[in-house]
């Protein structure tokens, strides 16, 4: 059995854009003709797929390289521990059904067992319910269901990138109690212990933290983590929420901190 050790691996990295050195000399004269500024292109990131299937494998490699990523494409559960062990990557996305060897949701286990934040998209043909909440509980951050789609897919990292690899990260900390968050450093603890969260994690106590107390529905949740709601089932926020609360009970904290608001969403108590 391949044992993922961590500690080697190289710590994810928070890129952001570099800005543009300051303009010296004489102003230019704006006239009606001035151009308006070409929009940023489109975040790009270092990815791990995982895939069983060659031809499907093949087809989502395709798409994704061609929008700029590099692309590191992986067999089963072992070749992506070995990648995961080499590297850091910005996005893993992770087939569950995978051949001998670890599945999907042992990978992600593995993964948030060694402590990685790394973002986790997991791709699942299964029916029902219990596999999705299975990945999500195994640490996945988001699903798609198969058949999966290029347009989908696409959107999904390209939503996910934008969140990961912010141009401007934010350095005001946000408080609540002995919670607190840094934004820039992406980190979080309570009462000076750090509470080790996923990006999705992450991102929805940062965002129940920055409301003050007013009431998030779970679409509201769901857009502050990836910028959007579309293709997502607003349930796996519950998923969500079930785990930050027991990592701030772990850390000393009070998971009572995040108050559910039956049928309509969640927020901070005051």
């Amino acid at each position: 059995m391949l044992d993922l050790r961590w500690a080697d691996v190289a710590p994810r990295r928070d890129v952001a854009r570099a800005l543009s050195p300051a303009t010296y000399g004489r102003r230019p004269v704006l006239t009606l003709q001035t151009r308006s500024p070409a929009p940023a292109p489109p975040r790009t990131g270092q990815l791990l797929l995982v895939e069983d299937d060659d031809e499907l494998r093949a087809v989502m490699a395709e798409a994704l390289a061609a929008d700029g990523h590099a692309v590191t494409q992986a067999v089963g559960g072992r070749d992506a521990l070995d990648a995961l062990a080499a590297r850091a990557f910005d996005l893993l996305i992770l087939d569950l059904g995978l051949g001998p060897g670890p599945d999907g949701i042992e990978v992600c286990r593995r993964l948030r067992g060694a402590g990685a934040d790394l973002h986790v998209l997991v791709l699942t043909a299964r029916d029902g319910e219990a596999h999705v909440v299975m990945a999500l509980e195994a640490g996945a951050d988001d699903y798609v269901t198969k058949p999966v789609g290029v347009a989908e897919l696409r959107s999904r990292v390209r939503a996910v990138l934008r969140r990961v690899r912010p141009s401007q990260p934010s350095r005001e900390l946000l408080r609540h109690g002995a919670i607190a968050v840094d934004p820039g450093a992406r980190t979080a603890t309570v009462g000076g212990a750090t509470v080790p969260l996923t990006y999705s994690e992450f991102e929805i106590l940062r965002a129940l933290l920055d409301a003050g107390g007013r009431l998030l529905s779970r679409r509201e949740l769901l857009r502050a983590m990836f910028g959007d709601d579309g293709y997502r089932d607003p349930r796996a926020i519950d998923v969500h929420i079930h785990h930050v609360r027991e990592k701030l009970a772990r850390a000393g904290g009070d998971p009572d901190a995040i108050a559910t608001v039956r049928g309509a969403g969640y927020r901070m108590r005051g």
